[in-house]
């Protein structure tokens, strides 16, 4: 089911998808399919997209284009799942920097796609084409346990939405029991998510992770799932698809859009670690926070001869294996909890409706430190499994 409201906006206004960028070809390529799906909902509205960093183009080259086109009055909707740092500090940073440079250009900035009764429905139909392609017909819901994979963040609001998330699709779809993990950053990873899901006796567990697109992340995901499959013989493993261009994900877009329209685009500031007293988090209440991305723009073209095949495993991130490949190297900083690297940062998640001066200050602030850094049950990114399970695509329907 599609939304069948006609979407219209004013004269020399235009849509900006605002995304986070990978060095995963296919995800580059889901994120400009998913530009192309609204342009289609949207006829006659110039519609273009952007990166924060390693693809291109970048964000501000999409609002080049857009002025290109005669567009003054820019929707800028970030193509996140959630609200945490590049929803609230990355990508409006380099929004407030391109309208305070551009005079007659003005950029209203949306909230990300979060908790909505559509994007549930799209999840439970993407798990449903797992279940109709699974072995063993005659396990049913309450024999089956759901695993909801988040991104994992070190906003504490942003993972608790995964949590709703999962509970709403377990509930809605009657599974027998329901667990959370994550694919980095906080816990519990999937790996000993699994471990502790099997311990629980269900015959079926259903890998689900809640991304748009598929990246290095979701290909770790489903090959951490198989490596389960393959330790617990015992207990049918599925992977089930990712989000990508659901309609009813392009539905969801299409509500922020007019969200704007409206000025309800309202993140939620009541559950915001740098404005309100958050457990385990209360150091970072009011904490600057900017974009660190800005150096990294762009980084991640090249790679079109890679072994790969643009389905990126991370290979390329090391140094021997690109100069065996004769491929570009960029040392990256690090994206952990207890990372080391140093960007000044100032927080700024308002909404975006007017031209906003901006300064770039990369001086000695690191990032404040995850409080749970060292749980012995994450967070660090999902870790590359070796062998032959690596090189599987897992089931993506």
């Amino acid at each position: 089911m599609t939304t069948s409201t006609p979407f219209s906006l004013p004269p020399q206004t235009g849509i900006m998808l605002c995304g986070h960028g990978s060095r995963n070809q296919l995800a580059v390529g889901e994120f400009a399919n998913l530009a192309e799906r609204l342009r289609e909902r949207l006829p006659g509205i110039p519609v273009e997209y952007g990166y924060l960093e390693f693809a291109n183009p970048v964000i501000h080259l999409g609002l080049d284009r857009l002025r290109e086109q005669g567009v003054k009055k820019v929707l800028a909707v970030p193509g996140m799942l959630f609200a945490a740092g590049h929803a609230k500090n990355d990508i409006p940073s380099v929004l407030n920097t391109y309208a305070a440079s551009h005079d007659d250009f003005d950029i209203t900035y949306g909230r990300e796609l979060g908790v909505d009764l559509k994007m549930i429905r799209a999840a439970g139909e993407r798990i449903e084409e797992a279940i109709a392609t699974a072995p063993d017909q005659t396990i049913d819901r309450h024999e089956t346990l759901l695993m909801v994979v988040g991104r994992g963040s070190s906003d504490p609001d942003a993972n608790s939405n995964v949590a709703k998330v999962m509970r709403m699709i377990w509930e809605g779809m009657g599974f027998g029991w329901g667990e959370v993990s994550y694919s980095g950053v906080t816990f519990p990873l999937v790996t000993p998510a699994l471990d502790h899901a099997v311990k629980l006796g269900y015959r079926r567990i259903i890998v689900f992770p809640y991304f748009l697109f598929t990246g290095v992340l979701v290909n770790r995901i489903y090959a951490a799932a198989e490596e389960a499959q393959a330790k617990f013989p015992d207990v049918e493993i599925l992977n089930a698809p990712y989000l990508n261009d659901h309609p009813l994900v392009i539905d969801t877009f299409v509500e922020r859009l007019d969200e704007m329209l409206v000025g309800q685009n309202l993140m939620n500031c009541a559950m915001c670690k740098y404005r309100e007293q958050v457990l385990g988090f209360e150091a970072e209440i009011g904490m600057a926070q900017e974009s660190h991305h800005h150096h990294v723009e762009g980084v991640g073209g090249g790679l079109e001869n890679c072994p790969c095949g643009g389905d990126c495993d991370a290979s390329c991130r090391d140094e021997a294996f690109c100069k065996t490949h004769d491929l570009p190297w960029t040392p990256l900083h690090s994206h952990e909890p207890h990372g080391d690297h140093a960007h000044s940062h100032s927080h700024d998640h308002v909404l975006l409706n007017r031209k906003a001066g901006h300064s770039h200050d990369h001086g000695d602030h690191h990032h404040h430190p995850y409080p749970h850094a060292n749980h012995p049950l994450g967070p660090v990114t999902l870790p590359k499994i070796q062998g032959k399970l690596a090189q599987s695509q897992g089931n993506k329907g």
